[in-house]
C-alpha cells in the first residue's frame, strides 16, 4: 500500500482527535437552494483531433517505396505470365532458359 504509516496515523487523528466543529447540537440546518426548472446544458463535446477532414491518401506523395516496389514487382510478373500464354497458344516455348527444362519435358 502506498504510505502505509501516515494513512494509519491519519486514520487514527481522525478517530481519536477532537471534532471539526462542523456539527454542532442544536443548530438548524441550512436551506438547500432550490434548482432552477431549465438547468443550462452544456456545449456538445468536439474533439481537436477531427476538426479537418480525413486526408486523402492518394493525394499525398509520401509512398512508401516498398509497397510501389511490390507493386512493379507484381506488374512486371503479371506481364511474365501474359506473354508466356500467349506464347503458348502460337506453340512457341518461352521458357527454354530454365535450367533442366528441357529433361523434365522430355
Amino acid at each position: 500500500m502506498y504510505d502505509l504509516i501516515h494513512r494509519i496515523a491519519h486514520w487514527l487523528g481522525l478517530l481519536l482527535g477532537p471534532g471539526t466543529g462542523t456539527h454542532r447540537a442544536g443548530s438548524a440546518p441550512r436551506p438547500r437552494p432550490v434548482p432552477s426548472a431549465a438547468p443550462a446544458l452544456l456545449p456538445l463535446h468536439h474533439s481537436p483531433y477531427c476538426r479537418h477532414l480525413p486526408l486523402d491518401g492518394a493525394a499525398s506523395r509520401l509512398v512508401r517505396p516498398y509497397l510501389t516496389a511490390h507493386e512493379q514487382e507484381q506488374d512486371r510478373q503479371r506481364h511474365h505470365r501474359l506473354a508466356l500464354v500467349l506464347a503458348a497458344d502460337f506453340g512457341i516455348d518461352l521458357d527454354e532458359h530454365v535450367v533442366g527444362a528441357r529433361k523434365a519435358a522430355a
